[in-house]
């Protein structure tokens, strides 16, 4: 996520723009956080750090292009801010020599977390590409991934995930933690929540945040409740005791209270006050006509407050979910949606795509798409329900054949904008130069647009590793309501593009794709290339050598009711 927001946790390097965590919890030292950053354009050897991705209490995460390997890469430095600052060379400095040994203790973990997540390699945990330490600090640098985290994704639904879905994540995670246990001394996770744990764009689960230098320097501190998330921490995380010793039954626990989130929408209980009294009503007992109780009993055997009778390894937890290691993956990792309403979000796919329903001006994004533009045989929402044709997961399939070369990213000014009253604002940056093309999905999902080029605006061109700032004066957008989620994807691309082949209409200044002519060629398409990503116009001199790659980046903008 690169919102520009400060952040509770110093975990956020992993995350792109267009994930929504951390909206939650602005620090109340903000501007004390705002003058540590380093600046934009600062050199850390062959790292330039182009964009804030965010901040937190113990680190700053950036946004870095790496000169040497030409990618982009997040760059996360250790930067406890209540006793550290940085002085007029960009080096970090103690605010008083008594802070010396926990600010040593947590550099010394920041550093060892660096060095453990370089030691793994599984498709479900953070990758760490280097690490080092200057300036009197360190910085790891890990890939700039693109995705939502599981906690907005359930929440932008009214749909409960079947039960193949929550056995896929779980395969995944429990793989992840079976490495993560296995290792020599053990590793254990100890902060698994619903917003740690990132669903990339092709349905990968990512395990974040294992926050070690915040969890050394809180029990340093004795500030336990800033480790702790209450609901998902079991009672031994609370008191390390001789009987309630932590092991791989603590991530269970954690995982466990996860997926009763994710059923119930609702966070369990703290262990700590079930212990006196469990007043946990069982997932066997709510969920029993949704899920089979096999599956559910075995969820509840791991939110067990007693230790000793949860499942004690990731084989013997398997084993009660019914997960074989050779279990068959889903292959889009898809949640249908349910049409949003007033009171329902729609589901922010895979990379956090959220959009604002728009306006231009004062007008609202009903008045701005002038629907007596659409053909009366068939409406734009008829076609969206057709289970044939989901234009949120088109823009999963375009963002899926994109080229990464590109490494296109987006900066969001605000993750949520309040209706009616903020603008919608987003920069895009590309490693390549090219042509920029911006796809929009509305809130109920019945406006499937090409915002951009459009009539007022059609100076769509990107030089590489300049930004670019949209919507410009001519379109300027505001939020317009009704709450929820909407969808963008930004595409860039070595050549023009042609969309004319999928029958656009004009509407207004944009034009959208909805129709029964875009439909119909649709379900007749066999090219290659995702029907709705355009295809390239190239020079005629280079018509035999024409290549029609692009980069892709999904984003997203929240809009709430203040």
């Amino acid at each position: 996520m690169t919102s520009n927001q400060p952040h509770d946790d110093n975990d956020l390097t992993i995350l792109s723009q267009e994930t929504l965590v951390g909206s939650h919890g602005v620090a109340s030292d903000t501007i004390q956080h705002g003058e540590n950053i380093l600046p934009i354009g600062t050199k850390l050897g062959e790292f330039e750090i182009t964009d804030i991705i965010g901040w937190g209490g113990f680190g700053i995460v950036y946004l870095v292009y790496d000169h040497s390997l030409q990618r982009q890469v997040a760059l996360k430095e250790y930067m406890p801010s209540s006793f550290a600052m940085r002085n007029n060379q960009g080096e970090i400095s103690l605010k008083s020599e008594s802070n010396r040994e926990v600010f040593q203790a947590g550099l010394r973990s920041f550093i060892n977390e660096a060095r453990l997540l370089a030691h793994f390699d599984h498709p479900s945990l953070v990758k760490v590409y280097r690490f080092w330490e200057s300036n009197g600090t360190a910085y790891m640098v890990m890939p700039f991934y693109q995705g939502i985290t599981l906690k907005e994704k359930i929440r932008n639904t009214d749909k409960l995930p079947d039960e193949k879905w929550l056995k896929d994540l779980l395969f995944q995670l429990l793989d992840a933690l079976s490495v993560l246990h296995k290792d020599k001394p053990q590793c254990l996770h100890r902060d698994i929540s619903p917003d740690n744990i990132l669903i990339l764009p092709e349905g990968r689960a990512l395990l974040l945040d294992f926050g070690a230098a915040r969890r050394v320097i809180s029990d340093m501190t004795q500030s336990l409740t800033v480790i702790l998330k209450p609901g998902y921490a079991p009672i031994e995380q609370y008191a390390e005791e001789a009987n309630l010793t932590q092991g791989p039954w603590t991530d269970f626990y954690a995982l466990a209270a996860v997926i009763y989130f994710v059923i119930t929408r609702k966070t369990p209980i703290p262990s700590v006050s079930r212990l006196v009294s469990d007043k946990l009503i069982p997932l066997s007992d709510l969920a029993g006509n949704q899920y089979s109780i096999a599956f559910l009993k075995s969820i509840d055997k791991a939110l067990t407050v007693k230790p000793e009778y949860r499942p004690q390894n990731v084989d013997e937890f398997r084993g009660l979910l019914g997960i074989t290691q050779q279990q068959s993956m889903s292959g889009n990792f898809h949640i249908p949606d349910k049409p949003a309403s007033n009171k329902g979000r729609l589901f922010a796919i895979l990379s956090a795509i959220t959009i604002v329903s728009l306006i231009v001006v004062s007008l609202s994004w009903n008045d701005f798409i002038d629907t007596q533009h659409t053909p009366p045989d068939i409406t734009p929402t008829d076609i969206i329900k057709s289970a044939q044709f989901d234009p949120i997961r088109e823009l999963e399939t375009i963002f899926n054949a994109r080229d990464r070369d590109f490494a296109v990213t987006i900066s969001i000014d605000k993750a949520q904008v309040a209706i009616n009253k903020d603008p919608l604002n987003f920069k895009i940056r590309s490693a390549k130069s090219g042509y920029v093309y911006i796809l929009a999905v509305g809130t109920d999902q019945s406006d499937f647009l090409l915002l951009f080029p459009n009539a007022k605006d059609q100076n769509n061109h990107i030089t590489a590793n300049q930004q670019i700032e949209l919507p410009r004066n001519e379109w300027r957008m505001i939020a317009g309501g009704p709450p929820g989620t909407n969808h963008f994807i930004a595409i860039v691309s070595n050549y023009p593009r042609n969309f004319s082949y999928t029958a656009l209409q004009k509407v207004n200044i944009f034009e959208t794709f909805s129709s029964s002519e875009t439909e119909e060629l649709y379900h007749s398409y066999k090219g290659a290339l995702p029907f709705f990503a355009g295809r390239a116009i190239c020079p005629s001199d280079l018509a035999s050598s024409c290549q029609e790659s692009y980069g892709a980046a999904l984003f997203s903008i929240e809009e709430i009711k203040i």
